[in-house]
């Protein structure tokens, strides 16, 4: 048998048997690289520890130490082959769908008339237990497609999936002797190397995701390398439960959800109305300043437009069904841009006039699947703050810059210091699935890359990430507790200036096509909303609390001068309530603090006689008494810094 060179990580080579396998090397390194091996990447591609290498090769041996996502991705990827194994063990009536890894964990999808219950999920992990204890191999078996479709004919989920994806000849995984799969792999060598998971929940899901196929159960879990980073995130997950944005929203009325008018639908309560009103006129305020005309377009307007823009063919799933008016078809509108693109095409332009920003705060309207809304996060009507951008290509990379300051300038406004970039780029055009010429993308795609250089972000490329009308920068925030959230987005477009006939007459006196530049910087009110909420759990800072003071008098001797106060601090411009209910001060004090009310102002005697009041905060607690003109000139000095701390 003749030898193959492997070249390891730090450039060094060994020389092995042709058909030795990742296992094999790393014995002959170190018995504990041997012992900690989870997987292997062979030529950049993810191998078996037992897997052959037959060719000279570039070889690398990921263990949990290597901090390498592929490493828990693979890790992930067993352990829900060892959930399914063990549902097969407990249930074997059932049906197998898909069990991918995802961000933090695994879900398996199984058919099965009996829904699954918290017991079950209580008997699965103890089995799933007790087969890692076996250390059971991870066996990969090679089939003739012909044989697997004959062997599965009862299973319809898996011959679906080998006829739409398996070769002539596919790999499947066997986990002991009730499971196998048709999967690609790899997998980890044995159950033995899973140290650390929990199953989480179970939900229903549609096969393939679309709700007009057959209805599953799904099943989630999440795994860690050890225990240690297991507690972790189990302790933010509880975390995260406090501070959903469906209960505080609900705890703190802010918002609703009315079943009489339908899903997705969002009623914004008096509390929740005031912090509304002071996100958007921030936003209104910093297009006025920042040069942007603000614009109002309605909210249907005829099918025509959107056959025009091309929604009604792309996206037609996600729009509403079309009503029928006197003269036409008529479409609640899903996207602004349409509206916007009108504006400017409703008189002739000059590069003389250009850039043209137009912003609007506009409601728009979306068909979201029943299983996928989400409280604010994922509705079915919902406010964006979008913005549409029409310049020459001497003008793009400046208008990119000046839309990456005001997302960046939005993060700090409210409290997010940390955040991540993301430039989505084309495939250079091997695919055909993307509109636009090479010299456009080449144009767009240095003008965002310049202009992330340019404000020294550290932005990560996403080849063949972006739409096929065009490149992208993705922001994406980091909360309170570690979580990421897509924000703002800039986004080039090629197709609508061309399908609307947009031009501006350039210097030569010639007709040309401006560009055209998408930007969201909440991305919607609603779900901005929904993260403000969870990131500050509810507790906003002065300058956005719905309510910035309560007064309360101690007893009815003190209501008269109570009333005067709250009068001056809503004189001031303090969000401030009253509350005179004939209940003991100390109860007033603790549903404020539920409230998460930023200031509690307490009235007697004294301070009716010295005209101050009791400054009582809703995290550091009693402040001592301050006078009232004192306390609203420093509550003013928080607002207008728009400090995130009190």
């Amino acid at each position: 048998m003749s030898d193959i060179q492997i070249t390891l990580p730090d450039g060094s080579t060994k020389s092995v048997p042709a058909g030795s396998t990742p296992i094999d090397v790393a014995k002959s390194i170190s018995p504990r690289l041997a012992d900690d091996a989870l997987v292997a990447r062979v030529n950049g591609d993810l191998y078996d520890l037992g897997r052959p290498i037959e060719a000279d090769a570039k070889l690398e041996i990921l263990t949990p130490r290597s901090n390498d996502p592929d490493a828990l991705f693979v890790y992930r990827h067993s352990t829900a082959h060892l959930l399914a194994a063990a549902v097969m063990e407990l249930y074997p009536e059932t049906k197998l769908g898909v069990g991918p890894p995802i961000d933090n964990g695994f879900y398996y999808d199984f058919q099965r008339a009996t829904p699954f219950t918290p017991e079950d999920l209580e008997k699965i992990e103890k089995r799933m237990w007790e087969l890692q204890a076996k250390a059971l191999p991870y066996a990969r078996i090679m089939t003739e497609k012909n044989d697997g479709l004959s062997k599965y004919k009862e299973d319809w989920m898996k011959c679906e999936l080998i006829q739409e994806k398996a070769d002539a000849t596919f790999s499947e995984y066997t986990l002991g002797p009730h499971f196998i799969d048709f999967c690609r792999g790899p997998h980890l060598p044995s159950t033995g190397k899973i140290k650390a998971f929990k199953l989480l929940s179970v939900a229903g899901a549609h096969w393939k995701g679309n709700e007009k196929n057959p209805a599953l159960q799904r099943i989630y879990g999440t795994a860690w390398f050890n225990k240690k980073d297991l507690d972790a995130y189990l302790a933010k997950l509880e975390e995260a439960k406090k501070r959903d944005h469906r209960k505080l929203g609900q705890e703190l009325d802010l918002f609703s959800i009315q079943e009489l008018a339908g899903p997705g639908l969002i009623f914004f309560h008096p509390k929740g109305g005031r912090v509304r009103k002071i996100l958007e006129d921030w936003m209104r305020d910093q297009y006025l300043a920042r040069g942007y005309a603000l614009v109002y377009t309605p909210h249907v307007m005829r099918r025509d437009l959107w056959k025009t823009s091309g929604h009604a063919n792309f996206y037609s799933e996600n729009m509403f069904t079309p009503m029928e008016l006197d003269d036409a078809e008529y479409q609640l509108k899903p996207m602004n841009c349409p509206g916007h693109i009108l504006i400017y095409r409703d008189k002739l332009r000059s590069y003389r006039d250009l850039p043209v920003r137009l912003g609007e705060l506009g409601t728009v309207y979306r068909y979201e699947r029943s299983g996928t809304m989400h409280g604010l996060l994922r509705v079915r009507g919902f406010t964006q703050d979008d913005a549409h951008i029409f310049c020459t290509p001497e003008q793009i990379e400046s208008e990119v810059v000046n839309c990456l300051e005001f997302a960046i300038d939005v993060l700090k406004t409210y409290g997010f210091d940390s955040y991540e970039a993301e430039v989505s780029t084309w495939d250079g055009g091997a695919s055909g699935k993307y509109d636009g010429s090479a010299d456009q993308w080449q144009l767009a795609e240095n003008a965002l890359k310049r202009a992330v250089e340019s404000l020294n972000i550290v932005a990560k490329v996403m080849p063949d990430e972006a739409a096929f009308y065009g490149p992208k920068i993705d922001m994406k925030l980091v909360d309170a507790i570690g979580r990421k959230w897509q924000l703002s987005t800039v986004q080039f477009d090629f197709t609508l200036p061309r399908r609307f006939g947009l031009e501006y007459i350039a210097e030569d006196g010639k007709a040309h096509q401006p560009l055209m530049v998408h930007r969201a910087l909440y991305g919607s009110v609603e779900r901005f909303f929904g993260i403000l909420v969870e990131h500050y759990a509810g507790a906003f800072p002065v300058w956005l609390a719905p309510v910035q003071a309560v007064v309360m008098p101690i007893t009815d001797r003190q209501l008269e001068y109570a009333q005067t106060v709250a009068k001056k601090l809503d004189d001031a411009g303090v969000r401030v309530h009253l509350d005179d209910r004939k209940e003991k001060v100390n109860l007033k004090i603790r549903e404020a603090q539920l409230q998460k009310v930023p200031y509690m102002l307490v009235v007697g005697d004294r301070e009716a006689a010295e005209g101050t009041v009791a400054v009582r905060n809703r995290k550091h607690g009693d402040q001592g008494a301050k006078p009232v003109a004192q306390f609203i000139a420093d509550l003013q000095a928080l607002v207008e810094s728009k400090a995130v701390t009190e």
